[in-house]
């Protein structure tokens, strides 16, 4: 089955287009740059929107307004494509990437998003000496979960990277695309913005 990925929960888009099991594509870029992405990924493998057998959507936790865009694109192309869609946890995606890899995305508010899935300070975090740390996260707390432990690949590595072509390798329960929905931790930050302003 041909299958289109893509995951817009961190600052970092990813697509990937997979034909059972193989990678044909895959690109990284912005949230807002995805229906571009697609159609390169697309053009490039010589295959059109109705080759595709499958979508399957990254549902976060990160920014709220990405996840979302993400979100509504499955939406839209199952709907005008008649796909089924699978939904894929981003932290789940980046776990995969490695064994024993702990995937830590950044949160904003000082604050991280882990297994549980929850938000938390990187100063709480307890880690294993030695703990794999991958993720936005963990290259922006870099300095704290090293001073815990941890282990963290340089800035550039893939390994950061929630790709989409790990969220296909995960993808199981392909359904109705309103059955897929995002994993959200707290509230988003306009509120927690207002909040502040009233306190």
């Amino acid at each position: 089955m041909l299958t289109l990925a893509f995951d817009t929960a961190t600052d970092v888009a990813t697509s990937a287009l997979v034909s059972d099991g193989s990678v044909l594509g895959e690109r990284t870029s912005l949230a807002r740059t995805l229906l571009e992405d697609v159609d390169a990924l697309l053009r490039d493998a010589g295959a059109g929107p109705t080759d595709l057998g499958g979508l399957v959507v990254g549902t976060g936790p990160g920014s709220f307004t990405s996840t979302r865009i993400g979100l509504a694109v499955a939406r839209g192309l199952a709907l005008a494509l008649e796909l089924p869609v699978a939904g894929v946890s981003t932290l789940d995606a980046l776990a995969s990437a490695a064994a024993d890899a702990f995937p830590v995305v950044d949160a904003r508010r000082r604050e991280v998003f882990v297994a549980g899935p929850r938000a938390v300070e990187p100063d709480d975090l307890d880690l294993e000496p030695g703990t794999l740390c991958i993720g936005s996260g963990a290259v922006r707390y870099r300095a704290t979960l090293e001073r815990r432990g941890a282990v963290v690949p340089q800035d550039g590595d893939p390994l950061h990277l929630p790709r989409a072509s790990l969220h296909a390798a995960l993808a199981r329960d392909f359904g109705s695309a309103e059955r897929v929905l995002p994993i959200y931790v707290r509230a988003p930050d306009a509120k927690w913005f207002r909040a502040e302003i009233r306190s």
